[in-house]
């Protein structure tokens, strides 16, 4: 089942190619980070912490839904998804 995982500008020189999205095939968003990790590791280590943990500055969606608000990091993905990787913004 393939997803797409839409790259932020402020992480795509972390990505292969500069890319502004990538193709996974994963069916909930653990599998997906987990093959971020072994593929662009760099975008991994911007999303999750040494534990595996989502930073706390970063909010993934799947579609238009915050996992929070679904089953997090179990949250199922169907073909056609798309995971995108919010950073929160902030300034004064």
């Amino acid at each position: 089942m393939t997803v797409t995982v839409h790259i932020p500008a402020s992480l795509r020189s972390y990505c292969h190619e500069d890319r502004s999205e990538l193709m996974l095939s994963a069916a909930t968003v653990r599998e997906a980070l987990e093959q971020l990790e072994r593929n662009q590791p760099a975008i991994y280590q911007s999303i999750c912490d040494e534990t595996g943990a989502i930073r706390r500055h970063i909010h993934l969606f799947v579609n238009n839904s915050f996992i929070s608000d679904r089953q997090g990091l179990e949250t199922t993905l169907a073909p056609g998804d798309v995971l995108s990787i919010v950073p929160a913004v902030s300034g004064g």
